[in-house]
């Protein structure tokens, strides 16, 4: 089982929703290591007529051209930063001027005249000039950090003697300010890991979880009074909640 399969319905060492009386079973306060997001900011944009220069070709080892650009997206979430420079800003305390170069590595799959396919890598540049929150110095440095995503909508072949495209790409960029810090939060104690649930095809199950004996009306009756004892209980601590 997962956390989250339904064999494992209802476990409280598991993680889930929680109403006010589950805050009662906090049982301590730990200090846990996490990397800590002092600022962020996200852009996205859509950038036309690109030129990417493919490296490092697989497939077959000659391609006839004209090229088909077939597709391309990024192959990590991690872009690299090249060039960084922060700059604090006199007029705004805490804050400051943001440059750097993100390097996102993208992946893109065209096929020549005769539909042969090959695969190639390429690196798009894209530069960052923002304003964010920079934390003072400190002993445990911050760092800059960014998270990416690229997907090609459409691309053009480039003749020549390289493996060229003019892509359209619709470009996601996260620019985070994070320094790894040791926070005091309250726990509910350790995680209980559930077994993995197998992958099966359970034919049977429907049928063995019928009760062996009809029930009796007084059986029927008790469940649906349960039911609904649960249901307005759970009203309850929705209307708690809000």
């Amino acid at each position: 089982m997962s956390f989250y399969s339904y064999k494992n319905e209802g476990n409280p060492r598991c993680p889930g929703r929680i109403g006010f009386e589950g805050l009662k079973k906090i049982t301590e306060k730990v200090c846990i290591q996490v990397n800590k997001v002092y600022d962020s900011c996200l852009q996205q944009e859509t950038l036309e007529d690109v030129r990417i220069c493919l490296r490092d070709i697989k497939g077959s080892k000659n391609f006839d051209p004209p090229l088909n650009f077939i597709s391309c997206r990024s192959t990590t979430v991690k872009g690299k930063l090249v060039g960084t420079r922060i700059d604090r800003l006199p007029d705004r305390p805490n804050f400051a001027r943001v440059r750097t170069k993100v390097e996102i590595p993208i992946e893109v799959i065209f096929e020549d005249e005769h539909g042969k396919q090959g695969i190639g890598d390429a690196i798009l540049a894209i530069p960052k000039d923002v304003i964010m929150y920079v934390p003072d110095e400190s002993v445990i440095p911050f760092q800059l950090e960014s998270v990416v995503n690229a997907v090609c909508v459409a691309g053009e072949f480039v003749p020549g003697d390289t493996f060229r495209f003019d892509v359209d790409v619709c470009v996601t960029i996260i620019l985070k300010i994070v320094a790894k810090v040791e926070l005091l939060v309250p726990s509910f104690g350790f995680c209980e890991i559930p077994p993995c649930e197998e992958f099966a095809e359970q034919i049977c199950d429907e049928i063995f979880d019928l009760p062996l004996f009809p029930p009796q009306l007084e059986d029927v009756l008790e469940r649906r009074n349960r039911h609904k004892g649960r249901v307005f209980e759970q009203e309850e601590e929705q209307d708690e909640d809000d």
